[in-house]
């Protein structure tokens, strides 16, 4: 080897122990900087006329175990969803708080039955009136708090979705971008490792966020899918648009029907202008926002309609009158009787007729309407699950109203108007397909001294609580924010005893009424509230809901923490063995640079030696 030769060499060496020194100062620089994985050199040597002559850089290597990062980054995604689920989750058992504590509600609802309890045995006495005012009021102002704290939820849930989104487009725009510069660069180096270090940096943030799904192309740069296989990033970066409805309450929720939307929803928009909603096409999954939107859409929706049929549950059973029928015929016809008189939006007529050719019983409910845009109704609107719901209008008079009953019915059950607000309900007669078993009306007593012992306690601000269907959902949503003591009770406390300008100032009948109907009576309560279900609709005493409604909030907070707990072991033993292999130890980087420190020292006394051989080949010519 001649004396160049050895040069070139020797400087070659050094090339590449000083590219080497780069990259361990590279890493123990980044050694704590997020998404920043461990570089080594790869040398090769250079040979000439079968001689090995020098040495280059051949490229600059990550150590990462992709198939570990591939499971971490799936699990992550469930990580996030679990975590902030169990979050949100413990901020919603905050605001129903211990069941023991006397600020509960399950405490003030029993401090208001006390109240009530002790006007039976002393209903004359002012002090004992007064008390039952003040616990309704103290019980009515819980439910509004509570329904405040779970709308703020919601809110927090909308503004974290607002949050999150913006941040999806900043990783999907910051891949397209890496995936250009990938597609472009030919070279193995320090840079192109760089670019495959933010690449999986904006993957690991979208999976956070998001489920995803990610193919790799030969020139490393990747294609981002949703779990459904809608793209989003690739060449170019979908954006996505979310269109916060700012202040939440409770009939704000999301529709697929856009006139019926009330909440934000998710728009992904790619390069072509084609739009999709993400919500509706269920394309999220996991992660943050579908944890943001289960808690705003499904969760605190079910938590509110809650307390909105505890509200509604108390309230009827104070103000409603059911009444029978009186028996009538026409001909060969018979049936029922029942009065209209009074009869409010929400309020209804029940009709029970057996089919005589197949022996079944049918129910249907009439519910009286005054806005017709609210037609047609669901049969959710009562528990039964065997109940068949039948919107009628009565903005047109009683007569309109009595045709859309036989339309409904075509003929088996027929009603008619024979006189009054009077409404009759026969059975076909000679065709004898069907017999009327019975006919009842449920009417909201609106009066203090009607001459019954209901009263319409609560209100729904100025207006009675009746189950009125206007717009798109009825009264009872949000009714727990809206509830209050009647004020003309507030006014005149002796009405809590004194149900007619006859009734003696010790009288306990109304008392016991409302005694009765708090603490005995059963009820049937709808399914949202996540007690019971559809088949099988949960029938009690508005205590025992409460309670059960109480239970399945704990179960469902126990689950999301252990759910999360799981979650985070599975993460942080996974992120242990990715960083095993692809974190930076500096005790391993201060090995290497001793080595690199010696080879770079022995290439220079090559070159110092060369150096004076040369020096001293010169001299002697």
């Amino acid at each position: 080897m001649s004396l160049t030769q050895a040069l070139r060499t020797a400087a070659s060496g050094l090339n590449a122990a000083q590219g080497g020194l780069s990259l361990v100062s590279a890493n123990v620089a980044n050694a704590q900087t997020p998404g920043y994985t461990r570089k080594t050199v790869e040398t090769a040597t250079v040979a000439a006329g079968g001689d090995l002559v020098s040495v280059r850089l051949a490229s600059v290597n990550r150590l990462v175990d992709q198939y570990i990062q591939k499971q971490l980054r799936t699990e992550s995604t469930g990580g996030s969803y679990a975590t902030l689920r169990s979050q949100m989750y413990g901020q919603l058992q905050k605001i129903y708080g211990d069941p023991n504590a006397a600020t509960s509600l399950e405490s003030v609802f029993n401090e208001f039955t006390k109240a009530i309890q002790a006007l039976t045995t002393n209903p004359s006495d002012y002090s004992t009136r007064a008390n039952v005012l003040s616990t309704g009021r103290a019980m009515a102002q819980q439910l509004n708090n509570m329904s405040e704290d779970i709308q703020s939820l919601r809110q927090n849930a909308e503004q974290g979705l607002a949050e999150s989104v913006a941040s999806v487009n900043t990783f999907l725009k910051g891949l397209a971008q890496v995936n250009n510069q990938l597609t472009a660069s030919h070279t193995h180096d320090a840079s192109r490792a760089t670019m495959l270090d933010q690449r999986d940096y904006y993957l690991d943030q979208l999976a956070g966020l998001m489920d995803i799904q990610v193919t790799y192309n030969a020139d490393d740069s990747v294609a981002v899918f949703t779990s459904s296989g809608i793209q989003l990033a690739g060449a170019s970066a979908s954006t996505l648009s979310f269109d916060a409805q700012g202040m939440m309450t409770a009939g704000a929720q999301w529709n697929a029907d856009e006139s019926k939307r009330q909440v934000g929803t998710i728009i992904a928009t790619n390069s072509s202008g084609g739009k999709i909603d993400l919500i509706a096409s269920r394309s999220i999954r996991s992660g943050k926002i579908a944890a943001y939107l289960e808690m705003r859409d499904k969760v605190l929706v079910q938590a509110q309609n809650q307390l909105d049929e505890f509200a509604a549950s108390v309230s009827r059973s104070l103000s409603d009158i059911t009444t029978p029928g009186t028996p009538a015929t026409s001909g060969a016809q018979s049936g029922y009787d029942v009065d209209l008189t009074g009869l409010l939006a929400g309020n209804s007529v029940k009709v029970s007729w057996k089919d005589t050719l197949t022996g079944r019983t049918h129910t249907a409910t009439l519910v009286r309407v005054d806005t017709p845009s609210a037609l047609p109704l669901s049969d959710s609107l009562t528990a039964d699950p065997n109940d068949k719901v039948i919107g009628i209008d009565f903005s047109g008079g009683l007569a309109n109203a009595v045709t859309q009953m036989n339309k409904a019915f075509t003929g088996q059950v027929q009603f008619s108007n024979p006189s009054g607000n009077t409404l009759r309900v026969l059975d076909d007669g000679a065709a004898s397909t069907a017999d009327i078993v019975s006919v009842s009306t449920t009417k909201t007593q609106t009066s203090l001294t009607g001459g019954s012992a209901a009263l319409p306690f609560f209100m729904d601000g100025p207006d009675y609580y009746s189950g009125a269907i206007a717009g798109t959902y009825p009264q009872s949503v949000g009714y727990a924010a809206r509830i209050t003591v009647n004020p003309a009770l507030l006014s005149d406390v002796s009405k809590l005893v004194q149900f007619d300008v006859a009734t003696p100032s010790g009288d306990q009948t109304r008392p016991n009424f409302l005694y009765d109907k708090l603490v005995n009576a059963g009820q049937t309560y709808a399914t949202n509230t996540g007690v019971g279900s559809d088949a099988s609709p949960y029938n009690g005493t508005i205590s025992s809901f409460l309670r059960q409604a109480m239970a399945v909030q704990g179960e469902n907070a126990a689950g999301a923490s252990k759910l999360a707990e799981g979650q985070k072991m599975v993460v942080d033993a996974l992120q242990q063995r990715l960083n095993e292999g692809a974190a930076v130890n500096i005790d391993e980087e201060m090995t290497t640079l001793l080595t690199l420190q010696t080879a770079y020292g022995a290439n220079a006394r090559v070159f110092s030696v060369v150096n004076e051989m040369l020096k001293t080949l010169l001299q002697m010519m």
